[in-house]
């Protein structure tokens, strides 16, 4: 019989295999990829016969334990995770580079409620870059394991001998083996590394944390390959305004809801927690409020915010006019223009509109429309919205103001930051979806963007 062939040759640039060499790679089309790679044992026929046949349980009989979660000690850390660091988990945490990954996951390893030993293992950073950075956040560190590496095997060896309940990989793109290829760094090797890992953490009851870099040019190849094997996303984002203030976003998360945000400050102990968030978006001034101006109530997860919107227009410098705004999308910015102009005669198709949200947060609620709507008008015609005013609503492209969901934590959030009025669409005395009634002093309710508008800006 013919001697089965030990070897394959795998793209250094995507881990396609070949049987044979090629010059270029069939599956990404670079050039000079293709390396002679061994072919792992552990993959073979004989390994899974060593190991016995595969076999499948109830699911009735399954430990809930290992489905318990973790305090990582870091109020805003939980609330993006859904409560806590569930075990046998793996969670990723992408970012631009220098904008507090390491920082935030060495605050959470010293700060997590746990007793058992946490592994720390830094491929960027030497293990006295790493004590200096933990001195200068207070951390004493008694409980974390340092190790500076960025070789799989070695990594492995250290998590076997030290059996840590929580992993910190600080970075991905650092990780290498042997058996992935010969040049580190590529997205063959951070793909091979971190499944390894990944398989090691679902067996045991410990949880894995890989920080990963996201280029400002937007390339995120190699953490977004990454996404499929994990089982929760976090990105970390900064406020284009305020350069201390972050924001930690989930894009996946298995175990939890994606719309919880967190935000943080940095300083010179590291990050800590923004205790009212609403505080950081409201621009405090004396007297009434410049025209373009409005306040919106939107939800964030389980909270409400209230923000600034601001709405400049001034005449289109072109043929075209143009929509400048990056913390609301332009879409919907456009959306709205167009339902004034419909609707109320307000023309803005001749203008450029430049739209900002006070503290750099990037808005996504449909509640923000209203709002929206309410300051463009205000910015066009240079009529003030009246102080103390919030507003919350959906624009649909009838011109209708639709009705929103958890409506009364929304007015007794603007309440409780000392706002009289409030702007909202009609609603019963009781919000449907949630059961919860409505304060004893009922918002306003408006059933389109004409009663809105007459509402706010007649006098």
């Amino acid at each position: 019989m013919k001697k089965q062939k030990a070897f394959v040759f795998k793209c250094s640039s995507c881990g396609h295999e070949e049987p044979k060499w090629l010059g270029r790679c069939p599956e990404c089309g670079e050039w000079n990829t293709l390396a002679e790679t061994p072919i792992s044992s552990r993959g073979g026929a004989g390994g899974s016969a060593a190991k016995g046949a595969p076999q499948s349980l109830p699911l009735s009989s399954v430990d809930p334990l290992e489905g318990t979660r973790v305090k990582s000690g870091i109020a805003e850390l939980d609330r993006v995770l859904g409560g806590g660091i569930m075990k046998r988990s793996a969670i990723l945490v992408g970012g631009e580079p220098g904008i507090g990954k390491s920082t935030l996951l060495l605050q959470a390893a010293a700060a997590a409620d746990t007793k058992g030993r946490i592994l720390y293992v830094s491929g960027e950073e030497s293990a006295g870059q790493v004590k200096m950075r933990a001195e200068r956040l207070g951390i004493r560190g008694e409980r974390i394991e340092i190790f500076c590496s960025g070789n799989l095997e070695d990594i492995q060896a250290i998590i076997t001998a030290v059996k840590p309940i929580l992993v910190v990989i600080d970075s991905a793109q650092t990780l290498f083996s042997a058996e992935a290829g010969a040049a580190p760094g590529t997205i063959n090797q951070m793909k091979y590394c971190c499944w390894e890992l990944v398989s090691w953490v679902k067996e045991h009851d410990a949880a894995l944390f890989f920080t990963a870099h996201v280029t400002k040019d937007g390339i995120i190849s190699g953490p977004k390959s990454l996404e499929h094997m994990v089982d929760t996303v976090l990105y970390f984002e900064d406020s284009s305004q305020d350069g201390d203030t972050r924001f930690l976003r989930a894009a996946k998360n298995r175990f939890g809801s994606v719309d919880e945000i967190g935000i943080f400050t940095m300083g010179e102990k590291g990050l800590s927690t923004v205790e009212d968030p609403s505080l950081l978006f409201l621009v405090r001034r004396e007297g009434a409020l410049p025209p373009g101006i409005a306040t919106a109530a939107v939800l964030e997860g389980s909270r409400t915010l209230l923000v600034e919107i601001q709405a400049l227009t001034v005449p289109a410098k072109g043929s075209m006019s143009r929509v400048f705004s990056d913390r609301i999308d332009s879409a919907r910015v456009s959306r709205v223009a167009a339902v004034l102009e419909k609707h109320l005669g307000l023309r803005l198709s001749d203008q450029d509109l430049y739209i900002n949200v006070a503290g750099g947060i990037r808005i996504t609620e449909v509640g923000v429309e209203l709002a929206l709507a309410c300051a463009l008008y205000s910015g066009r015609t240079g009529i003030p919205v009246p102080d103390k005013t919030a507003i919350a609503g959906e624009l649909s492209l009838a011109g209708e103001v639709r009705p929103l969901r958890r409506l009364p934590g929304r007015v007794r959030t603007a309440r409780n930051l000392g706002f009289t009025k409030f702007l909202s669409p009609a609603s019963p005395a009781e919000d449907t979806a949630s059961g919860e009634a409505l304060p004893a002093a009922l918002p306003d309710g408006v059933r389109n963007i004409k009663e809105a508008v007459k509402s706010l800006f007649s006098t």
